[in-house]
């Protein structure tokens, strides 16, 4: 199993990055990302930090760890140009901040990250069927969170994008320790939500690619 949205204390997480990769492969995970939050005033710090701390990680354990960053609450309008800048500057894995029901995100929002072809659109709330319809014609995954403040509008997601055949990962959006979920505990989370088990390994499968597994 795989996490490619997870929080260091480069952001709002409580953990280094050696300190979190450490704690999944403990948990049996095969791949991390650490996809902190950037916006304009940090991404140029924030990037090269998790770069180089991956770069070592991997040196020496057997997990995976994917440099990555989440941009969070900018102007949809700036996306696309932080996007592009996060990529030029080693991050594997862009996450776009969703228009979760629990923060005030900006209108438009999930649009724009889409646009900007993120890997992952995290959390996307009450996205319109027709944003889900443009993230499957981009390669955009949605994201399935496991993350208690922004996981009410799940159900509602995995129906829409199981209808529109639009890509889905499963990801805890983790910042402490017993945010980090045990393969059995991942799979429990999609059954509860209905998935069968093809859609439970084709969510998987969509990870591993994106992890470059």
């Amino acid at each position: 199993m795989i996490d490619l949205h997870t929080h260091s204390l480069l952001s709002d997480g409580v953990l280094l990055p050696s300190e979190l990769v450490r704690r999944a492969e403990v948990k049996g995970l095969e791949a991390i990302a650490i996809t902190d939050h950037v916006d304009f005033s940090n991404i140029d710090f924030v990037v090269p930090r998790i770069v180089r701390a991956c770069k070592i990680l991997n040196r020496y354990w057997k997990i995976k760890a994917i440099p990555g960053v989440e941009i969070t609450h900018v102007p949809p309008e700036s996306i696309e140009k932080l996007v592009k800048f996060a990529r030029r500057n080693g991050a594997k894995i862009v996450v776009g901040h969703g228009e979760t029901i629990s923060e005030p995100v900006l209108p438009g929002t999930n649009r724009a990250f889409i646009k900007a072809g993120v890997d992952i659109l995290a959390h996307p709330g009450l996205i319109s069927e027709k944003d889900i319809m443009l993230a499957k014609s981009k390669g955009v995954s949605l994201e399935i969170t496991t993350r208690r403040l922004h996981r009410k509008t799940n159900k509602r997601l995995v129906r829409l994008a199981l209808k529109h055949k639009a890509k889905l990962v499963l990801n805890t959006d983790g910042h402490q320790p017993e945010d980090i979920l045990n393969p059995q505990k991942r799979k429990a989370f999609l059954r509860h939500l209905g998935l069968g088990e093809t859609d439970i390994k084709n969510i998987v499968r969509n990870s591993r690619i994106l992890a470059g597994l």
